[in-house]
């Protein structure tokens, strides 16, 4: 099983970054066998925020966010971010939901020492 993930800081909109983090994690949930976490911290949790409405054709985060969720992705979302940002949990989009920097470091200690394995693995073969 393949795991990603991907910690998002940059505004909701304004920026692509947040975007195109949000269209990886959707592409890769769609795999076979792959666990997709999100963790929004900084002005990226603006994108956990129910109700957004965006122009016609312009992409909604969301919507994004409910994707993935339907994928079976993780999204975790800084507590004490949304507390600066007057954004309650109430106000999470589907599939959001508060988060702290304990699990964020849970998460990645998690993943990483599984990375930490496969590249001991990767490096006891012959790369020819």
């Amino acid at each position: 099983m393949g795991k990603a993930l991907m910690i998002l800081n940059e505004p909701a909109y304004g920026s692509d970054r947040t975007y195109n983090g949000l269209r990886l994690a959707g592409a890769m949930a769609k795999r076979e066998g792959m666990q997709v976490r999100v963790f929004l911290i900084g002005d990226a949790v603006a994108c956990a925020k129910r109700g957004q409405k965006v122009p016609a054709g312009y992409y909604n985060l969301e919507a994004m966010l409910g994707a993935l969720h339907q994928q079976h992705g993780e999204v975790g979302v800084c507590g004490s971010c949304l507390d600066a940002r007057g954004i309650a949990d109430a106000d999470l989009a589907q599939g959001a939901r508060r988060s702290s920097m304990e699990e964020l470091a849970a998460w990645t200690g998690e993943w990483a020492d599984n990375l930490e394995k496969a590249l001991a693995r990767l490096g006891s073969r012959d790369c020819g």
